[in-house]
């Protein structure tokens, strides 16, 4: 993993931890890179990570796809979906600080959510776009 994927999802974190109406809808700090072995319901976790180069002309830059996970067990759909929003509010282009690197743009891309299949979690899986070019 690049410097700048590691930069990022540090700033994801942080930012997510931070943020009040997330942890408001969570019950607390429940924003995990690696989850305990039995979290207590509902929490977030940071999930797969793509980066690709997208430099352009002599100018160094690199794509990131970042994929977030948020579970649920509060009966029904509803909680996973205010927990999407409230990831989609904190991060949707947020300015955060990356270090060695600076965050270009970041965005939304895509929000999915489905029942497990012990019919009684709900997986939010929501997908940010980011560009990242090095420090100046």
């Amino acid at each position: 993993m690049t410097t700048s994927a590691v930069a990022l999802r540090s700033a994801v974190h942080a930012a997510l931890s931070a943020d009040g109406a997330l942890l408001a809808l969570l019950g607390g700090a429940r924003v995990y890179d690696e989850p305990p072995r039995r979290p207590a319901f509902p929490y977030v976790t940071l999930g797969e990570a793509r980066t690709t180069d997208a430099s352009a002309d002599a100018a160094p830059a690199e794509e990131h796809q970042l994929t977030l996970h948020a579970w649920s067990r509060q009966g029904g759909h509803r909680e996973a979906h205010q927990i999407a929003g409230a990831l989609l509010q904190a991060l949707d282009d947020a300015a955060l600080a990356l270090a060695g690197h600076r965050l270009v743009n970041l965005r939304f891309a895509l929000a999915d959510v489905r029942r497990e299949s012990d019919g009684r979690t709900y997986h939010a899986l929501v997908r940010f776009r980011a560009v990242t070019e090095p420090a100046s």
